[in-house]
Formats: structure tokens, C-alpha cells, sequence
């Protein structure tokens, strides 16, 4: 659900090996399965779900298993699909956005389309684009991964810029207010882990560009935007503007402790930052900044997964129903999750409620959810690809050449050959 954790989602890097295998006692007759990860936020969402739609369904129960990791679910879900075997897997299943294409793509006929009986226009079209196959769309468009530049307004603002300074600037731009806020301050601005490539892609994301061309092919060393994105990552560090980190934990340790100014991130971490109460009043949130070539947006994603239907599934009408009803009209569901949980949706409906247009005090009284749903509507749709972490990997071996000084160029060659070799 978000790019740091996102390198986990390699589907067919798992190993297999020892994997912690989910249950696979079949579901009963009018009980629909779901196969979630992280039960605060997946899980209880669709618990909640569940009861809203087995309020006026009472023959329909739900049985939400969010017991095993993402990639335990991947793995599973994987093994069985390769041997055939549709012993025990559920009526639905949650797939990160950026591997969605691996398993329609590897397992055709294993999910249902769902564009046959929800109307994918009331969703975010970005969120529809990574889900459509063949003219078919297989998902229902989840929590969106919109993303906005977090930061801590206090040390902004004792640099001598307000809000304004930060509406819809590049990340050029950000380079140099940043470069200004660490000699006033002290503060580094960005905290950076160089096994992750969220922020790249979501520079690239921006642009409306990805790793491939429409046909599946590599657009690596002829991508502009890939070419700017990586030019200005290096910038951030060559500036002295990043505290290099390594993992999760150190991750979100060292921007919620105060080490640096902001983060760039997708609107899943909100809980993450108001976690710290006694930091309320202390945080904003600007648009994420945009690459300084023509076509950038100050709109982009990061993260986010969808619901899929097994075709296996024995349930199958009332879990279409369920997902129709519920996640594809009931808008106050939105207000509701996103009040406790901060989850985003993908519901355009939604963003009209009284929760998305609530002001927020922890963020210095800003309309950050309608902020972050006008965004949502701006992201550029990409195609995602079969080997997004693939080419992930090799863009994460250039990276400390990279932001020493190294050829971009001779870099883009490099990750072009590394990517070549790994999807063969």
C-alpha cells in the first residue's frame, strides 16, 4: 500500500519455500471468503463493508481472513493458480495496482471481469487503467494512492515561506527552497531509502509516462520523463538534502520525529503522521511537486490496491452484488472509512461528502481529504506493465552511481540491459 513496502509485492520473485500458508477450508453457501493483508486498515474496511451489505443480505456472511502478509497472499494465491488448483481460494482477493497486470495477464480466465457488471466510470480512471485487460476491467478500484508533499509547516514557516510557496511548484523548485530551509533551520528536507523507487515512479507518474510503451515493450532509455526523474532525485542528494535511510521502521521514524522537513509519500501515511498528537498544528500538506518538462503534473500515485473475484468463486452473483452495492455506491461508506482510517477511496461520488470537505486541525486547519481528492482526479493513468518490480530492481542498482555524479545515460543503458535479462 505503499511504495517503501512496495519492492514486496514481486510476484514472481517470491520464493516459494516455507511460505505460511492461508486456510483453505472452502466457504459455506452464502458466505463470501476475502483474502486481505494489515488488518487495522484492508481488514476492518471490508469487515465493515460486509456488515453494511449482510444488514439487507442476512443469508450473506463474510469471512475475512487478513492473517497472513502480502506476500504470503501473493504466494498462495500464485502456487495454486500455477497448478490449476482452485481448492479453498476466496470469492475475492486484494492485489496491489502495480502487479494487477502479472495475474490477469499470466492467469487469463482465473478473475471475473467486472466491467461487465459495475460501471467503471463512477471510479478514478487511473485506478480502472492498471485493472483493464483485453477491453475489460477485472478490479473494484480500492484506496486511491494519491499523493501530496507532507511537511512540516513550523520549519517552513521559520524559513520564511508560507503555503503559498509550495502550491503547484517543481521539484526543482523544492531543491532549492529546501536548500534554503536546511541553512535557516538545520533540518534536512527529505529522508530517502535508496532500496526503494517510490519516489522516482511517482516523478514519473506525473508525466503520465512508466517503464513500458503500450505494448509491453521496455521505454527505458528513451523516456524523458524516467531521464528527469532520476537527474532530479540525484539533485536531493547531491545538495545535502537527504538523510539516507534503510527500512520501514527508520523510514517513518525520522520525518514523524522531526529529523527532516517533509516527505512526499501517498495519502496512506496520514495516520502514520497524525500518530504524534503533539505535533498537531505543525503539519501541511502541498500538492506533490511536478517534473520541470511539459506534460508534468502537479498530480501523482503512490500505492494503492483494488478487490478482484476469483472466477472459481461459488458465490459469485452475491459477491458481485455485494461489491456493487456497497463499494461502488454507498458514499457514505467512504465518509466513514475514511473518518477512521484514512482510507481514500476511489469513489468520485464520494469526495462530495461532508467527511472528504471537513477541515483538519492537525494540518493547520486545511481541507486536506478534498484536497487530496481533487488531486486524486488529476493523477495521468499509466499502464503498469507485467514487470514493474523487475525494472524496479534494476533502477535501484544504478542508484548509488547515480546520485555520486554518474552518467544518467549510461545509467538508463545499464537498467535497459539489467531489465532485458530479468523479463526474458
Amino acid at each position: 500500500m505503499n511504495g517503501i513496502i512496495s519492492r514486496r509485492g514481486r510476484l514472481l520473485g517470491v520464493a516459494l519455500a516455507g511460505v505460511s500458508l492461508l486456510s483453505v477450508a472452502a466457504a459455506s453457501a452464502g458466505e463470501i471468503s476475502v483474502w486481505v493483508w494489515d488488518k487495522a486498515f484492508n481488514g476492518d474496511t471490508m469487515r465493515e463493508a460486509g456488515a453494511l451489505y449482510t444488514a439487507d443480505h442476512p443469508d450473506v456472511t463474510f469471512n475475512v481472513d487478513d492473517t497472513a502478509s502480502q506476500d504470503d497472499i501473493r504466494a498462495k494465491l500464485q502456487t495454486q493458480l500455477l497448478a490449476g488448483s482452485t481448492e479453498g481460494l476466496p470469492d475475492i482477493v486484494l492485489i496491489q495496482d502495480d502487479v494487477a497486470q502479472k495475474y490477469l495477464q499470466s492467469f487469463p480466465g482465473a478473475f471475473e471481469p467486472l466491467s461487465d457488471s459495475i460501471d467503471m466510470s463512477v471510479f478514478a480512471q487511473y485506478k480502472v487503467a492498471a485493472a483493464t485487460y483485453d477491453g475489460k476491467s477485472y478490479s473494484l478500484p480500492f484506496d486511491s494512492g494519491v499523493t501530496g508533499l507532507f511537511y512540516r509547516s513550523d520549519y517552513f514557516s521559520e524559513a520564511g515561506y508560507t503555503a503559498a510557496d509550495l502550491e503547484n511548484i517543481t521539484w526543482d523548485r523544492l531543491v532549492e527552497i529546501g536548500t534554503d530551509v536546511m541553512e535557516k533551520t538545520g533540518h534536512q528536507l527529505l529522508d530517502l531509502d535508496l532500496n526503494d523507487t517510490g519516489v522516482i515512479r511517482m516523478m514519473m507518474q506525473s508525466d503520465g509516462e512508466w517503464y513500458f510503451n503500450a505494448d509491453g515493450s521496455l521505454h527505458i532509455t528513451d523516456n524523458p520523463a524516467l531521464k528527469k526523474a532520476l537527474e532530479t532525485y540525484a539533485k536531493f542528494f547531491q545538495a545535502g538534502l537527504v538523510k539516507p535511510v534503510s527500512g520501514w521502521a527508520e523510514y517513518t521514524g525520522t520525518f514523524t520525529s522531526g529529523e527532516v522537513a517533509a516527505v512526499p509519500v501517498g495519502v496512506w501515511i496520514t495516520a502514520t503522521i497524525k500518530a504524534n498528537a503533539d505535533q498537531s498544528g505543525k503539519w501541511a500538506v502541498a500538492p506533490i511537486p511536478r517534473l520541470d518538462i511539459e506534460g508534468s503534473v502537479n498530480a501523482s500515485n503512490q500505492g494503492g490496491s483494488s478487490w478482484y473475484v476469483l472466477s472459481s468463486s461459488k458465490n459469485k452473483a452475491e459477491t458481485i452484488d455485494f461489491l456493487k452495492t456497497v463499494w461502488a455506491g454507498n458514499t457514505e461508506f467512504y465518509q466513514d472509512i475514511l473518518i477512521k482510517r484514512g482510507a481514500v477511496g476511489s469513489l468520485l461520488a464520494a469526495r462530495e461528502g461532508d467527511a472528504y470537505k471537513a477541515s483538519d486541525e492537525f494540518f493547520g486547519g486545511a481541507p486536506v481529504w478534498q484536497n487530496f481528492s481533487t488531486w486524486l482526479g488529476q493523477i495521468p493513468s499509466v499502464d503498469y506493465g507485467t514487470f514493474t518490480a523487475e525494472v524496479d530492481s534494476a533502477v535501484q542498482a544504478q542508484l548509488p552511481g547515480i546520485i555520486d555524479g554518474g552518467d544518467i545515460d549510461a545509467a538508463l543503458q545499464a537498467i535497459n540491459e539489467q531489465a532485458q535479462q530479468q523479463i526474458q
